[in-house]
C-alpha cells in the first residue's frame, strides 16, 4: 500500500465529496488590453484565447501561479499554470482557489478536464468557452494532507517534463549552431544556385474535390503542404486514384525529393519523401542530381535557409514560388564532405525531431505517464451521504 493509499483509508476511509467547481474557486474574466500598448519587449505577457502570450506590456493584473483557461479562439478550453505576473486579456478566464484546495491539486484537476472543455467549444465562428461549462465542473475535495501528497507527486512528473523540455531547446540551438558552422562556405567551397543541383524540379495539383473518381478507393500517395514539416515523409493520410494522375497535373514524384511548401503559412518549409509518391499544387519538388549534391545535404541547406524564404515571400498570403526557390545558393563541397556533414546532423536530428527515439520520444512517454498517474490519483471513492 502506498502512502497516498494509507492517508485516504485513514483520513477519509468514507469517501471523499464532490462539488461543483464554483463551490472551491472564483472564476474571473480577463481585461481586455489596447493591442496598439503590446509589443514583444514588455515585461509581463498578455494570456487571451491562445496557447502562448499574445504580447508583453508594461503592466499586470494578475501575480504569478495561477491557473488560465483560454474562453475564445481554436485553442478555448486551454489549460495553462503562469508562473510569472501578468495581464488577463479579456478571452481568458482566471482560477483563483478558495480555502478548500490548494491551488496546484486545482490546476492538476481542471488540466484533466481540459479535452472535456474542448469539446465545449460553441459558435459557428470563432470558438468559445461558456463561463457556466466551468463552472460546473465535478471536482472531488479531499483533505489538504492528501491534496499535498497528489500534488507532490504529480508535480515530480511535470518537473521532469520541464526539465527534458529544457534540455530538448538547448539540444536544438545547439544543433542549429552546428548545422550553420558546417554549412557556412569557406573560401574553398563554392557557393552554386540552387537549380544547378538540380536534375528536375515540379508542382503537382489538386484533382476536382467533386469528382469521387479521382479519390474513391485511391491507393497513390498524395502529399499536402501540412505533411511537410521538416521531416522524411513516410506514409501519408490521403490518396488520389491512377485517373486523377492520367487526368490532372498531378504527377508522380521519385522518392527523396527535396520538397518545400511554396503557399501561406506553410511556405518555407522543408521535406523529404521516403516514398513514391503525388504532391499538391502548393509543392515544389525537386529531385537532386546525385552526381553534384546529396539529397539530404541539400535538405540540410535549404531548411537552414528558411528565415531567408519567409523574407521572399510574396503577395497577400505571402506565397514563395519556383524561381525564388531554385534561386538561392548553398554551398557545394565534395560528395565525401557533404556525407561527413549529413552524418553529424543527421544524428543532432534524431537526437531533436524523432518521435520514436531521442528526446521527444522520451518527452512524449513523460507526458503519457503523468496523465495516466494523474487521472488515478485524482479519482476517489465518492462519499456517502
Amino acid at each position: 500500500m502506498t502512502k497516498l493509499e494509507k492517508m485516504v483509508q485513514e483520513i477519509c476511509p468514507n469517501g471523499v465529496k464532490t462539488v461543483e467547481l464554483i463551490e472551491v474557486c472564483d472564476i474571473t474574466k480577463g481585461i481586455q488590453f489596447n493591442k496598439a500598448d503590446m509589443n514583444d519587449q514588455g515585461s509581463y505577457p498578455v494570456i487571451n484565447g491562445g496557447i502562448g502570450p499574445s504580447g508583453y506590456i508594461e503592466q499586470y493584473n494578475q501575480d504569478n501561479n495561477k491557473i488560465t483557461i483560454s474562453q475564445g479562439g481554436a485553442s478555448a478550453g486551454f489549460v495553462n499554470w503562469i508562473t510569472t505576473k501578468f495581464w488577463a486579456g479579456a478571452h481568458c478566464y482566471v482560477l483563483i482557489p478558495k480555502d478548500t484546495v490548494l491551488n496546484r491539486y486545482l490546476y492538476h484537476f481542471v488540466k484533466s478536464k481540459e479535452y472535456k472543455l474542448q469539446e465545449c467549444q460553441y459558435g459557428a465562428g470563432i470558438p468559445a468557452l461558456a463561463k457556466s461549462t466551468v463552472e460546473k465542473l465535478y471536482i472531488p475535495v479531499p483533505p489538504l494532507p492528501v491534496q499535498r501528497e497528489i500534488v507532490r507527486i504529480l508535480d515530480n512528473f511535470t518537473e521532469l517534463t520541464a526539465e527534458l523540455t529544457a534540455e530538448l531547446t538547448a539540444r536544438r540551438k545547439q544543433y542549429e549552431y552546428y548545422r550553420d558552422v558546417l554549412l557556412s562556405s569557406g573560401e574553398s567551397t563554392p557557393q552554386i544556385v540552387l537549380r544547378n543541383v538540380v536534375k528536375k524540379s515540379c508542382s503537382g495539383a489538386t484533382p476536382i474535390k467533386g469528382n469521387s473518381e479521382y479519390y474513391e478507393n485511391g491507393t497513390i500517395p498524395w502529399i499536402r503542404t501540412q505533411d511537410v514539416r521538416f521531416n522524411e515523409i513516410y506514409t501519408v493520410d490521403s490518396y488520389i486514384t491512377e485517373r486523377a494522375v492520367e487526368e490532372t497535373a498531378a504527377k508522380w514524384i521519385p522518392e527523396n525529393c527535396v520538397i518545400v511548401a511554396i503557399s501561406g503559412a506553410s511556405a518555407g518549409r522543408c521535406a523529404i519523401n521516403k516514398i513514391k509518391a503525388t504532391t499538391n499544387q502548393h509543392c515544389l519538388n525537386m529531385e537532386i542530381d546525385d552526381s553534384k549534391a546529396l539529397y539530404k545535404y541539400v535538405y540540410y541547406c535549404v531548411t537552414a535557409q528558411y528565415e531567408e524564404l519567409l523574407a521572399r515571400k510574396q503577395g497577400a498570403r505571402g506565397d514563395l514560388n519556383s524561381s525564388l526557390i531554385l534561386g538561392i545558393k548553398i554551398p557545394v563541397p565534395s560528395l565525401k564532405e557533404q556525407a561527413r556533414i549529413v552524418s553529424i546532423l543527421d544524428r543532432f536530428d534524431a537526437l531533436c525531431n524523432d518521435l520514436t527515439s531521442g528526446l521527444p520520444a522520451e518527452i512524449e512517454a513523460r507526458k503519457k505517464q503523468y496523465e495516466y498517474y494523474r487521472d488515478k490519483l485524482l479519482t476517489f471513492q465518492e462519499a456517502k451521504i
